[in-house]
């Protein structure tokens, strides 16, 4: 699939760190996104548009972004989840991998792991 014809879930209580994540997709291509602040909105908005991608904050209101994994994870098993968060802490990345996350990106986010991360997933333009 060609990251043209993608949808992305971005799902971060932060807009800064949403449109930064947003700001370096676009260098590689134009997928579509959906965004949401909150980890019920990201499960909610997975059911519904069922994206190709997702990169979820942990530390979120409503539910967090762990909680949020294993209900998307439940949903399909064969979800594509990336951990983008400033919450680095060992317990947490491990929470997050054991619950089905594919990768983990600490912030401030590096563009360069980004751009792997969309390439690994999908054909260039």
């Amino acid at each position: 699939m060609k990251l043209e014809e993608a949808k992305i879930l971005i799902s971060d209580d932060s807009i800064l760190s949403r449109k930064q994540l947003k700001d370096a997709i676009l260098h590689l291509g134009t997928p579509t996104f959906i965004e949401t602040s909150n980890g019920q909105d990201a499960i909610d908005s997975y059911k519904r548009e069922k994206p190709d991608l997702v990169f979820l904050d942990i530390v979120m209101p409503v539910k967090d972004g762990n909680a949020a994994i294993r209900e998307i994870r439940e949903f399909d098993p064969k979800a594509e989840i990336i951990i983008v968060s400033s919450v680095g802490t060992q317990a947490q990345l491990k929470a997050a991998i054991e619950a089905g996350a594919k990768d983990f990106i600490q912030k401030p986010m590096n563009t360069n792991q980004i751009a792997s991360i969309i390439s690994s997933r999908f054909e260039g333009r």
